[in-house]
């Protein structure tokens, strides 16, 4: 009676949890890395290249277009940009 129970939450635990651990300090590891220069996009599908870091108050710049840099905060960085394949 106990033996399924434990391998249910064996199962549990390597199909949900430990993957979902190790995205997670995957993702840590990019916030904490991002530098000046870097082309990232937001949680929000927002694109731009960072230009600044303020690692005081967890922000960056982004600069958007030309003359646009917008201020965000380093969780709202989904992710860098895929570099662009050439065909």
């Amino acid at each position: 009676m106990l033996v399924p129970l434990i391998a249910f939450f064996g199962i549990f635990y390597f199909l949900l949890i430990l993957p979902y651990r190790r995205q997670q300090k995957k993702t840590q590891r990019m916030l904490a890395t991002l530098k000046a220069g870097d082309k990232v996009v937001t949680n929000g599908g927002i694109y731009g290249t960072i230009v600044g870091v303020d690692d005081g108050s967890q922000t960056v710049q982004l600069r958007i277009a030309e003359q646009v840099k917008i201020k965000v905060a380093r969780s709202a960085i989904a992710g860098l940009q895929p570099e662009a394949k050439e065909s």
